[in-house]
């Protein structure tokens, strides 16, 4: 045992041992060596000179504007208890509280950043009526209010808003309580008594970021290591929870995890090791920073032996604080591939930070997105004015996932999205319009078969009309889906109006020849510049090509449903035209491997005639009559640099293709769990793990359970059950684990 002398100097006493933290013992107690330090200063500089530090002045306007906000629920629930006819003393004692939550409540804010909010109030104010309804008109009517947006619907109803130009994300909870203390302790199990899981899952936020605090070993490193996550997440295009990637409180989970794993690291080494973890990390087994406990308030936590849904989960990461749920259940198995990509990037880039060979700032070039794909769909907004956008907008990005899911769904996952969290505007235009990509690919290592169809008509019109079932639906709101091809992209989703050019695939072949196959460069990564649009733009020799077509807003006749609406925009007047927008009918080769879809569209004499009501949205034109048909050829992966094939040999649909729905049997449609991790992306490159933990025991569910190698141990879909508890790889045996992986999709 070892001693240490008293204070006093009487008597030796024995050490106290180091706090655990998690489920585990830690991967390595290491502490940093002078290498470490040096980076670790050169870290927090690059995150200084990257502006995400918010200045004292503006903290202060924060902590103003909550208070104001705080001043204002109050008076709201006063307001309703008066109405309601309590007695003068329950209204002079009627009271709301105000709690932080998120990035704000962690301490790694930045500047720009929201305020997540929660309004605790009494049981005899509710949500649907009071909050969203009232509290939204006293709100609207207040001139420091801005930007005004519910979403009642959400998964956590939320109202959106900007309160003195500070965004605001405001929740609301009705405890059962008739007076609510202004020293309510919400981390106390009692304030979930006799409330819904709405109400449960509103009041989690607060109560996940609390214990997030208590259970990581050093806060300091923790927030500067999970800021400068945040801002890689960022620069990568995977930061959105909402489109199926990762938000704040997920990454928070995965840096809480990684410091118990390395209780003594500084943020250099816990960035470099973040990604030696997640990479090697065998997915579905959850993430977890304490073990999972049942109640007898009997709410459903996440267990996959128990709740059958929990068993699809792709990438459960598990919140603290009771009831345990799964933070991250939007996660696709789309948006998981494009992750491990982005985390093996990551990892590549900080092994060359530790060998000197790379600076900071390479891990955090931005991802290259409109280089990465060759088709896409665009996904236009459209509204009659900028209020109306603003609330139509947050209503279909909250649903985009759902089209992602719905893809996957009816290609039985062969055809891969990977939707891009940001929005892009073409301010040229005079309409409210806002813009959305996703990238679309076939999945590597399925080979299709000459003329497989991927028809995703019918895919788009199911999305449509869920859509169209908003509640707050307004005249002039729509949506319009097409595909785009990576050289018709418009202009605007390029910085500057830049956009980079491409040497044609002949010219390409022959700098392959010529460099006897050289390693070809990662997607998205730094190493292309970008030109001029006009500079070296690809010529297409082939005859008689049809130019592309884009969305437009078309104006409705008056009416209350979405089906038929009036707008008006940039006070263009636009005809009738069937709701239905239809993507379809590309063959297999379309999409194999980013392979550029070629479309055969030419306009008939009727077409003809109506392209003159036609409204421009973006670089593309659609006719009245035109529901965004996509058909064409394409090549295999291998054939990529290969000449392409011309418009002739690809079909052309039929208006009279168009008339009926498309359908798909139910023998057509396999459930996404049956897509296991045999088909996923990507060799993942071995690396060794630092003072491998032994095996241990983890509580779940009152039992002890031994667990081991979860990370070594290959998964699918069907053995989460059997690997709920696994965590992070063991190894009794030895110090260093090397952990070589292969995760093909």
């Amino acid at each position: 045992m070892v001693v240490s002398p008293s204070p006093n100097g009487a008597s030796p006493l024995p050490s106290q041992p180091a706090k655990r933290y998690g489920i585990t013992r830690p991967i390595s107690l290491a502490g940093p060596t002078e290498a470490d330090l040096h980076r670790n200063a050169e870290l927090e500089k690059f995150l200084v000179d990257s502006g995400l530090y918010e200045s004292k002045e503006k903290t202060m306007k924060r902590e103003e504007v909550l208070g104001r906000i705080d001043q204002i629920v109050k008076g709201w629930v006063k307001q309703l208890t008066h109405q309601r006819g309590y007695t003068d003393q329950m209204v002079e004692e009627a009271n709301a509280v105000i709690f932080t939550f998120g990035s704000y409540r962690l301490g790694v804010h930045g500047p720009g950043a929201d305020i997540d909010t929660l309004c605790v109030g009494p049981s005899y104010v509710n949500r649907e009526e009071d909050f969203f309804i009232i509290l939204h008109d006293i709100l609207s009517e207040m001139d420091e209010v801005t930007e005004l947006q519910p979403v009642p619907d959400a998964h956590v109803p939320v109202m959106k808003f900007k309160f003195q130009g500070i965004s605001i994300d405001l929740l609301y909870a009705s405890i059962s309580l008739l007076v609510v203390p202004e020293d309510l302790d919400i981390s106390h199990g009692s304030v979930l008594y006799d409330i819904d899981e709405q109400t449960v899952r509103s009041l989690n936020g607060c109560r996940v970021a609390d214990q997030i605090l208590k259970l990581v070993p050093n806060v300091e490193h923790f927030r500067t290591t999970l800021r400068c996550l945040k801002f890689w997440a960022k620069r990568r295009g995977v930061y959105s929870n909402v489109t199926g990637f990762l938000g704040g409180v997920n990454w928070a989970l995965l840096v809480a995890r990684l410091c118990q794993l390395y209780p003594n690291a500084i943020p250099s080494m816990l960035v470099s090791r973040f990604f030696r973890v997640y990479t090697q990390w065998r997915w579905p087994n959850p993430v977890m920073l304490c073990s999972i406990e049942e109640d007898e308030l009997g709410f459903p936590v996440w267990d996959p032996r128990k709740n059958h849904r929990d068993r699809f989960h792709h990438m459960p990461i598990i919140t603290p604080a009771y009831p345990c749920m799964n933070s991250s259940y939007n996660v696709s198995i789309s948006t998981l591939r494009v992750m491990m990509e982005q985390f093996q990037y990551g990892n590549k880039i900080c092994e060359e930070i530790e060998l000197n060979k790379a600076q900071w700032s390479a891990l955090f070039e931005p991802y290259l997105f409109f280089e990465a794909y060759k088709n896409y769909l665009q996904i236009d907004i459209i509204a009659a004015d900028a209020d109306d956008l603003l609330a139509w907008k947050g209503w279909v990005e909250s649903r985009l996932r759902q089209l992602t899911l719905k893809i996957e769904r009816d290609t039985n996952g062969v055809l891969q999205c990977h939707p891009y969290p940001n929005e892009y505007v073409d301010t040229s235009k005079q309409c409210s319009h806002c813009a959305f990509f996703m990238g679309l690919q076939r999945r590597e290592g399925v080979t299709g078969q000459e003329g497989q169809q991927f028809d995703i008509r019918g895919t788009v019109d199911e999305f449509r009309q869920e859509i169209n079932m908003y509640m707050f639906w307004k005249p002039g709101m729509d949506i319009y889906v097409s595909h785009v091809r990576r050289r018709q992209l418009p202009a605007f989703v390029f910085p500057d109006g830049y956009k980079r050019s491409r040497p044609s695939r002949h010219l390409n072949q022959q700098v392959s020849k010529s460099n006897d196959g050289a390693a070809t460069s990662r997607i998205g990564s730094p190493e292309g510049h970008l030109k001029r649009k006009n500079d070296h733009e690809e010529v297409d020799l082939r005859p008689d090509k049809p130019e592309k077509r884009a969305s437009i807003s078309p104006q409705r006749l008056q009416s209350v449903s979405p089906e038929s609406s009036t707008s008006r925009c940039g006070g263009t007047s636009l005809a009738n035209f069937s709701e239905r927008i239809k993507l379809g009918c590309s063959t297999a080769a379309d999409v194999d491997n980013n392979s550029e879809a070629r479309s055969c569209r030419g306009p008939s004499s009727n077409e003809n005639c109506i392209l003159g009501n036609v409204m421009q949205v973006g670089e593309t034109v659609m006719g009245l009559y035109d529901p965004a048909v996509v058909r064409g050829d394409v090549e295999p992966a291998e054939c990529r640099n290969e000449v392409e094939p011309t418009d002739l040999a690809v079909e052309t649909i039929l208006k009279q293709e168009l008339l009926d729905p498309y359908e798909i049997s139910s023998s057509e449609i396999r459930k996404i769990h049956n897509v296991t991790n045999e088909n996923r992306n990507g060799d993942l490159i071995s690396a060794s793990l630092e003072n491998g933990s032994p095996n241990r025991l983890l509580k779940w569910g009152g039992e002890v359970i031994e667990v081991e190698e979860e990370l070594v141990r290959p998964c699918n879909q069907t053995a989460v059950v059997e690997l709920a508890e696994s965590v992070i790889c063991s190894n009794t045996s030895a110090q260093n684990l090397n952990c070589e992986v292969s995760y093909s999709v």
